[in-house]
């Protein structure tokens, strides 16, 4: 994409919002992104310090998460394995332009972060829909967080008390509410109130090995099953057009990394939009792999009978399967502070701004708030999960989101970045470009109202 002039929403009363932009800005940024930039204000944003290499691997851990356990039943209702790879590919073009195109429009509007270049390109109210959407987004994703610490304890509890069913048995300590709720008041409320989370550098590597350790796991038991695994019924074509739709809020969830993609293009030593599409390409062509493997292989060895969380299928006393139940609980330990330090950070801006003042302004209350914020966000998640024991009803949800993110927004910034170019005639890519942007509005809109009214008509009123 060749820049040009660009004026995109620079009139002075589109911009006396964002006084405290750079604050928000590096509450939104991820602690794993190296810049050097946050108080150089004349320096161009083009002097970070993260290799190429670098930029791979972090974009592959912000797609690869606790969305992998669903996929094996992605694959179920899309239809099967052919089914399941064909979405994913389709999809794959969609994703890919959508995180270049965030980067092409962050360069256009010096923007540092998802929501300010949404706010800078389309301006306040596509900007303040965007984010309460991270914030919804955030919030759906802490709740399946808490519900998936449940579903692994479950299974660890009931091997510990040699319950081989996975009921965990009927005592006290073994209630799944119970244990989900002194696990989140012990380690994740402490976790969350902290003004930094310094601590995501380590968590983000734990998270990758977890993720990886589960693909190997599923991949093996697939490759030599257990005497004891009878897979269920294993469609091969998809039961009607609606069920590969069904699909989608799974993949959009999992491949969801599109919200720190542009913190992560701006850390990088040359942050220009030709190697930016050669990173997440490789990027999200490791995160396939990860995915269909986990995907293709946890369906095959189950069949449509596989839980909404693979790990869920496997016996209670298989010890490797139990090893990766402790590594997606360690992980998502550690990811749901981090989940809700982006949630938060942006209702903060949303406050911040309804109320007329700047961070500075307001450092006084700053942590009684955040506090308040913090139980507030941490008692609602919590009430929730212990009475949505199901995580794909949550997926699906915020799966919906995930698309906006993915298509929407992303459409929108493309379609606004050039209708604000100054140019005396429209050239074919000029054309070609508006209309791949308002291709993905569509897409994104159409997965979005299919889904959610599928989620809450389907699966929360069944």
């Amino acid at each position: 994409m060749a820049q040009h002039n660009v004026g995109i929403n620079r009139e002075y009363g589109d911009w006396d919002w964002s006084a405290d932009a750079g604050e928000r800005a590096r509450l939104l940024q991820s602690p794993n992104v190296e810049t050097g930039l946050k108080s150089d204000e004349g320096q161009r944003p083009g002097a970070g310090t993260t290799s190429t290499l670098g930029a791979v691997f972090i974009v592959v851990n912000a797609a690869l998460g606790a969305g992998l356990l669903n996929f094996p039943a992605a694959f179920s209702t899309a239809g099967g394995v052919a089914a399941g790879i064909a979405l994913q590919m389709s999809l794959l073009v969609f994703i890919i332009g959508g995180l270049v195109i965030l980067a092409y429009c962050s360069r256009a509007s010096n923007e540092r972060t998802y929501q300010e270049v949404v706010w800078a390109v389309c301006g306040k109210v596509p900007g303040v829909l965007c984010e309460v959407a991270i914030a919804v987004y955030t919030f759906g994703t802490c709740i399946a967080f808490l519900i998936i610490i449940g579903d692994q304890q479950d299974k660890i509890i009931a091997a510990l008390v040699k319950d081989p069913q996975g009921a965990g048995g009927s005592h006290w300590y073994a209630d799944r509410k119970f244990t989900i709720s002194i696990t989140a008041f012990l380690l994740i409320l402490p976790l969350s109130i902290p003004k930094e989370i310094g601590f995501q550098k380590y968590a983000s590597s734990l998270s990758v090995i977890g993720t990886w350790y589960v693909t190997a796991v599923v991949i093996i038991k697939y490759l030599w099953p257990d005497k004891e695994i009878t897979p269920g019924h294993i469609p091969t074509r998809p039961s009607s057009w609606m069920a590969v739709f069904n699909a989608m809020p799974t993949i959009c969830f999992g491949f969801q990394c599109h919200v720190s993609s542009v913190p992560v293009f701006n850390s990088m030593k040359r942050p220009e939009v030709k190697p930016w599409g050669a990173v997440v390409t490789a990027a999200m062509i490791i995160a396939l792999f990860v995915y269909a493997g986990t995907g293709i292989c946890g369906f095959l060895t189950f069949g449509a009978s596989v839980d909404q969380d693979v790990l869920l299928s496997y016996p209670s006393d298989d010890v490797p399967v139990a090893i990766a139940r402790a590594f997606i609980i360690l992980c998502v330990l550690t990811s749901y502070p981090i989940l809700h330090f982006c949630g938060r950070a942006v209702l903060e801006g949303l406050w911040l701004r309804y109320k007329g003042e700047t961070v500075e302004e307001d450092v006084v209350r700053e942590r009684h708030r955040r506090v308040f914020q913090t139980v507030c966000w941490f008692l609602l998640t919590l009430l929730l999960a212990l009475f949505i024991p199901d995580i794909g009803k949550v997926i699906s949800l915020i799966g919906g989101l995930a698309a906006c993110f993915i298509f929407v927004f992303p459409g929108l910034c493309l379609i606004q970045a050039k209708l604000s170019e100054i140019q005396e005639t429209r050239s074919t890519s000029w054309w070609v470009l508006v209309s791949y942007g308002t291709f993905m509005v569509t897409l994104g809109a159409f997965i979005f109202g299919q889904t959610t009214a599928n989620a809450i008509f389907v699966d929360l009123m069944a």
